[in-house]
């Protein structure tokens, strides 16, 4: 495979981690980007191994929710009323991908995928030599009251039935053991000790980045417009002239969907904004990551300092960020960890590229096998970026796949 070339489109951490993974099997690799390393989700995102997340967004009954999020649009998932209309045949894709029989496979083929994922990040880490970049403190995730907790156990149970380690904590005292600082409204949590943040996102994907151009690897900063399929291989066309390839993988994020559109393919691609607010050094004593539930955010360790975000605003590329919703989330943090220190911080908007069944593209184009996509993790594309790698290098080089791709095919929405 010495001979063979590739290129990856786009240099996030999807695109990063396919490379290098591409460049372990004997491929010579180009990596395009119209901005450059981690310039997307890549650089603003909570920093974390979501490994225990596998239940879908799209649950039974979450439909029923709808019209509330158009009510509150600084909820935890909203819609902005100007994007209603235009998000509304993913909506109904989401909405089928809710009922019991779709949301049973789609949570199956996650924890495949989770699995999967979670060894092949150890492997990359090994490899890059990167556990410096690495936390391994756990996770505590909190609630409100005994009903909110009660509501929870369902979603425990599974993790439990899939090998996931925790410990459920029953009251504040038990909370703060753990993490001083909490509000006592949280009375019970609970605690994942095997989750792994990395101490910044941004960092981590450089690094992973560096280590590809070390082994001989080129970076491009150039815009790529559209993919055509040829006989002996791919041609890109981009701002700086066409490009060929024997493989071209596409893991552009939240712009996918437009260049496998330029091949023919009509894929659901959506984008959850995601808000956040990053606060200096001395913010607050954060010892692990600290999730709460009810109010769909996180506050995770930044390098020295802290980072506050998450919801999910389903509101497409083009609509201007609403940063009331990073700081609504803010005054909630400090509410919540009332020694919280809030000045100094930065805001942030990131897309997040999603499927409305809550499971990414891995897989061949439907009409050309050559072109190969890696994109719609949603808020999962650093969790099971090392994963994905190494599934589309398996693609790429003709060999078995580690794990059944057929869920996460191109071809699945007909």
């Amino acid at each position: 495979m010495s001979h063979a070339t590739a290129i990856v489109v786009g240099a996030g951490i999807i695109g990063m981690s396919t490379a290098l993974a591409l460049q372990a099997r004997g491929f010579a690799v180009t990596v395009l980007d119209r901005e450059g390393v981690a310039a997307g989700a890549s650089f603003g995102n909570a920093g974390a191994f979501a490994f225990t997340d596998i239940v879908p967004l799209a649950t039974p009954g979450i439909m029923r929710k709808a019209p509330a999020w158009l009510l509150d649009p600084l909820g935890p998932l909203s819609i902005p009323p100007a994007y209603a209309l235009r998000i509304l045949p993913w909506l109904l894709r989401f909405w089928r991908a809710s009922w019991p029989d779709r949301y049973a496979a789609s949570m199956a083929a996650q924890i495949r995928l989770m699995a999967h994922a979670r060894a092949a990040l150890e492997r990359q880490i090994m490899d890059v030599d990167g556990e410096g970049l690495m936390l391994r403190q756990g996770q505590v995730q909190l609630y409100e009251g005994e009903a909110a907790f009660r509501a929870s156990l369902s979603e425990w149970q599974v993790r439990k039935d899939h090998g996931i380690r925790f410990t459920l904590l029953h009251s504040h005292g038990e909370i703060t053991e753990r993490q001083p600082g909490i509000h006592p409204r949280f009375t019970h949590a609970g605690f994942t000790p095997d989750w792994i943040n990395t101490v910044d996102p941004a960092r981590w994907t450089r690094h992973l980045a560096s280590r590809f151009v070390d082994r001989g690897g080129t970076i491009d900063r150039t815009a790529v417009t559209a993919v055509t399929g040829e006989e002996l291989g791919v041609r890109l066309a981009t701002g700086a002239g066409d490009r060929r390839a024997n493989a071209v993988v596409i893991a552009a994020g939240a712009w996918s969907h437009h260049l496998a559109l330029s091949l023919g393919d009509r894929l659901p691609l959506e984008t959850e904004r995601g808000y956040n607010t990053t606060l200096p050094a001395g913010a607050f004593d954060l010892r692990m990551q600290v999730t709460f539930s009810g109010h769909g955010f996180v506050v995770t360790k930044l390098n020295d300092g802290v980072r506050v975000g998450g919801a999910v605003e389903l509101g497409g590329l083009t609509i201007a960020p609403n940063y009331e919703r990073a700081r609504v989330l803010l005054d909630k943090a400090a509410r919540f960890l009332p020694g919280l220190e809030t000045g100094g911080g930065i805001a942030w908007m990131g897309f997040r590229p999603s499927m409305p069944d809550s499971l990414p593209v891995i897989g061949a184009s439907p009409r050309y096998d050559r072109v190969l996509y890696a994109f719609g993790h949603g808020h999962l594309g650093l969790t099971q970026a090392a994963g994905t790698a190494e599934l589309i290098a398996d693609l790429a080089a003709g060999t078995t796949p580690a794990i059944d791709l057929t869920p996460f095919a191109p071809h699945r929405f007909g």
